[in-house]
């Protein structure tokens, strides 16, 4: 069992160590974002799309109207629309290609990535970046003993967690009217 808790602190202090090193203006610069989007719409793949599915979901329990880009009954994006695109690499193809369909349509793109001078960035409005390690290991990420990307989604999750915090805080989103939101088809 210490084997155990021991990983558990190392985990712990990774994922501390990265959002010790996120800039916490960028936070906010995020949230603004979203409050002046009249429709969210959600991008990534695989675990990184997880987040990104989670995160939609938490927007929809905020009152918010948010998509995931993928989903069958997505509508297309228009004017004033704001993508938020996860990849940790910046360089997913298909979140990449969203991101520019996105933004040629008039709409605006919030990137949640580690790699703020990737594809992904360079044409968004605002990037919120996650400073953590991705499957490339690229110089300057953060040293982890997990595999792949998953100290960046672990660390995605929380962060977007956090900007879906301060949106319900600055419209007094209580717990009780984010329940009501709550799909009851489950």
């Amino acid at each position: 069992m210490s084997s155990d808790l021991h990983l558990f602190d190392i985990v712990l202090s990774e994922i501390a160590g990265v959002l010790a090193g996120l800039d916490r203006s960028s936070l906010g610069a995020a949230v603004d974002l979203l409050d002046g989007a009249p429709r969210i719409f959600v991008a990534g793949e695989g675990r990184s799309g997880y987040m990104a599915r989670a995160f939609a979901m938490r927007l929809v329990h905020l009152g918010r109207t948010a998509f995931f880009v993928g989903d069958t009954c997505t509508p297309s994006t228009g004017r004033g629309d704001l993508l938020v695109a996860v990849s940790g690499s910046g360089t997913t193809s298909a979140v990449v290609r969203a991101a520019r369909a996105v933004t040629e349509g008039g709409g605006a793109v919030l990137a949640v990535t580690t790699a703020p001078t990737a594809p992904l960035a360079s044409g968004a409005r605002h990037v919120l970046h996650v400073p953590a390690a991705t499957k490339h290991r690229r110089a300057g990420e953060a040293a982890t003993v997990q595999p792949l990307s998953s100290l960046f989604d672990q660390c995605a999750h929380v962060v977007l967690d956090c900007v879906c915090l301060e949106l319900a805080r600055r419209h007094n989103v209580t717990d009780d009217q984010a329940r009501r939101a709550h799909a009851n088809t489950e």
